[in-house]
């Protein structure tokens, strides 16, 4: 094969490879991005929007979890809250990832540079969700060594206490 004929391959390559990634850019989603509300430990609302943080899963509002002491307490509340403290009134942004059966947005979300749903399985507010993502079992790891948020005590993983409670 001659020269010219490698290099006009190799230029048509190219320009196929970037046609297949201006294509891929062009169908994904937005962005969600503003200031958001906290529903519950694992789901935001960015203007009207309900948005689900992508493979983590925290304690419902009303499951109760034991602390290091032995005591009772609202930590899906606690989880809530922790949310709402790490992101303030900052803007987040989401990048969705699809849509539950809830029409939620699935999203990996952001404080600045800061990823959200690693934040909340890291200070041991949510957990790896296993089911949907693996992306977040080295944060979960941490946080239970560390015996940080719901790890300091006892709990029941979110999806063993939602089948028993709903």
């Amino acid at each position: 094969m001659s020269r010219q004929v490698m290099r006009k391959m190799a230029i048509a390559a190219g320009l196929m490879a970037g046609l297949l990634f201006m294509a891929a850019a062009a169908s994904a989603a937005p962005l969600i991005q503003g200031t958001a509300s906290v529903i519950d430990g694992d789901t935001i609302e960015i203007r009207g929007e309900r948005i689900r943080l992508d493979a983590i899963d925290a304690p419902e509002s009303s499951q109760l979890c034991v602390d290091a002491a032995g005591k009772r307490y609202r930590c899906g509340q606690k989880s809530a809250f922790a949310l709402a403290d790490m992101i303030g009134r900052s803007v987040v942004s989401c990048e969705p990832k699809g849509r539950d059966r809830y029409k939620r947005v699935i999203a990996i979300c952001f404080k600045g540079a800061t990823n959200v749903n690693a934040w909340m399985v890291a200070q041991g507010w949510a957990v790896a969700f296993r089911k949907y993502g693996i992306d977040y079992i080295g944060q979960e790891d941490e946080a239970r060594l560390a015996r940080r948020g719901i790890w300091a005590g006892s709990f029941d993983m979110p999806w063993d206490w939602r089948a028993r409670n709903r």
